[in-house]
C-alpha cells in the first residue's frame, strides 16, 4: 500500500503549480494523509477530492480546520499503528516531545519542523515529509510511504 504524505502546506488555495504536485507524485498512492498546517480550508477539500484524506491540524490552521481534524489521532494501516501530529515548539528535541503523545505506535509522522525526516529510532519510524511549499533550508518536499511487512519512506524534492 502507499501513501501520500504532506505537511505545511500553507497555502491559501490550491495553485496550479500544488495540482500538478498531488496529480504527478500522488497518483498511485492509496490514501494521503496531513500532518497539519493546511492555512485553509480548500487545500483540505482539494486533497480530499483527489484521495481519502486523514489529517491532523496545525498550529497554523483556522478553527475550520481545527474543527474539522484533531490534533494527534492514530490510524491503522496494514498491520501498524501509525501515529499522526503536527508537532510544536522548538525543532530540537521534537521527536521526543511528539513520542510521549503516543503509546504503542509502530510510526509517527509528523509536521511543523518543514524539515523532511525518514528513520528509525528506539523502536518508533518517525516520517516528516517536510513542506512542498515554504522549506528555507531543504527545498521543497513531500513524501511517500510505503506499508507491506514494514514500513518504508521515501522523501521526495519537488523539482528532482
Amino acid at each position: 500500500m502507499k501513501i501520500g504524505v504532506l505537511s505545511d502546506t500553507h497555502l491559501r488555495e490550491p495553485t496550479a503549480e500544488f495540482k500538478r504536485m498531488v496529480e504527478h507524485y500522488f497518483k498511485e498512492v492509496e490514501k494521503i494523509l496531513h500532518a497539519g498546517d493546511f492555512v485553509d480550508w480548500s487545500i483540505a477539500e482539494y486533497l480530499s477530492e483527489q484521495k481519502e484524506l486523514i489529517a491532523v491540524c496545525g498550529n497554523m490552521d483556522p478553527y475550520e480546520i481545527r474543527r474539522a481534524f484533531p490534533q494527534k489521532r492514530v490510524i491503522e494501516l496494514g498491520s501498524f499503528k501509525i501515529g499522526l501530529i503536527h508537532g510544536g515548539g522548538a525543532p530540537l528535541g521534537i521527536e521526543s516531545r511528539i513520542r510521549k503523545e503516543f503509546d504503542e505506535v509502530d510510526a509517527i509522522v509528523y509536521g511543523h519542523t518543514h524539515t523532511p525526516a525518514n528513520h528509525p529510532s528506539k523502536g518508533i519510524f518517525f516520517f516528516n515529509p517536510g513542506s512542498p511549499t515554504h522549506s528555507f533550508w531543504h527545498g521543497a518536499t513531500i513524501g511517500i510511504l510505503e506499508i507491506g511487512d514494514q514500513i518504508k519512506g521515501e522523501i521526495i524534492k519537488i523539482g528532482d
